[in-house]
């Protein structure tokens, strides 16, 4: 083909500018396989995050309405554990705002995970919705809505994340005792 095209060259420059159906992959597929590895999750949230240190837990929770008592016994005991049981009364409520508010508005698997380091206390509920939390005007006579204000009120910070596989809420409180060991 190169001697041919060396007499023709406007032949020659239309042959070169001609993809490779086998170098180039149609566009569908392109999309196909930037879209399943930004949708796959790094890690499935129905399993335990890993453990990076002893100050670092992680479980997962079913989409049961038992989900939000046993959330609340998790973070009471591993807080014991920690020796950090002057943060359990908060946490144990805003863990339980955090996975009522991901049982009602999302689906799939949710997981909650607990870091320790130092005074500061992060809790984190992550669940397969990219979307993140509203905050809403609570009408006086509603029956719901008020639970990211109340997080707002007593987190000492809180936010949301987007990962790869939806998003994560967290919150953080700091001890007021600074006797607790360095973790992490």
């Amino acid at each position: 083909m190169a001697s041919w095209a060396l007499g023709h060259p406007a032949a020659f420059r239309r042959a070169r500018r001609r993809p490779s159906h086998a170098a180039h992959p149609s566009w569908a597929a392109r999309q196909w396989a930037l879209w399943s590895r930004m949708l796959a999750p790094l890690r499935p949230l129905g399993a335990p995050r890993g453990c990076a240190t002893a100050w670092d837990a992680s479980w997962p929770l079913g989409r049961e309405l038992t989900s939000v008592r046993r959330a609340r016994r998790l973070v009471t005991a591993q807080l014991a554990d920690w020796a950090v049981a002057d943060l359990a009364d908060t946490a144990e409520l805003l863990v339980s705002e955090l996975v009522t508010n991901a049982l009602r508005h999302t689906r799939g698997p949710l997981r909650l995970n607990l870091r320790l380091s130092g005074t500061r206390l992060l809790c984190e509920v992550e669940d397969t919705e990219a979307v993140g939390p509203v905050r809403g005007t609570g009408d006086p006579d509603a029956e719901g809505g008020r639970g990211v204000e109340l997080i707002g009120l007593l987190a000492d910070a809180w936010g949301s994340t987007r990962t790869a596989t939806g998003k994560t809420i967290w919150f953080e409180l700091r001890a007021e005792d600074a006797g607790f060991p360095e973790c992490g």
